[in-house]
């Protein structure tokens, strides 16, 4: 039985998923809300920008993608949901001249 990959692992993959309308990773937007692995299952909560978000469909596969592609995983399921809503960090806000 292989061994279940890292959290690290899965974070490391969801920072090559880049948010097309804001050219930055999901992990540093701050779109995941929380990963859980078990046996090779990962579970991502996460979510868009906005509840309309055009990308989304594409964001999701390609989080399925990439934390697929980790090895050890044997299973992605990408939960999204919107509560709460979204809220970029001070250093995201910097960086889009949000302040």
């Amino acid at each position: 039985m292989s061994e279940s990959p890292s959290k690290e692992a899965i974070i490391e993959a969801l920072k090559t998923v880049e948010d097309p309308d804001l050219f930055l990773d999901i992990y540093f937007l701050g779109l995941i809300y929380s990963i859980q692995i078990e046996e090779g299952e990962v579970v991502v909560e996460m979510t868009f920008t906005t509840p309309l978000c055009p990308s989304g469909p594409q964001l999701k596969q390609d989080v399925m993608l990439k934390v697929g592609a980790v090895p050890g995983v044997t299973k992605v399921t990408v939960n999204i949901t919107f509560s709460p809503p979204w809220e970029p960090s001070e250093e995201v806000k910097g960086l889009l001249g949000m302040m």
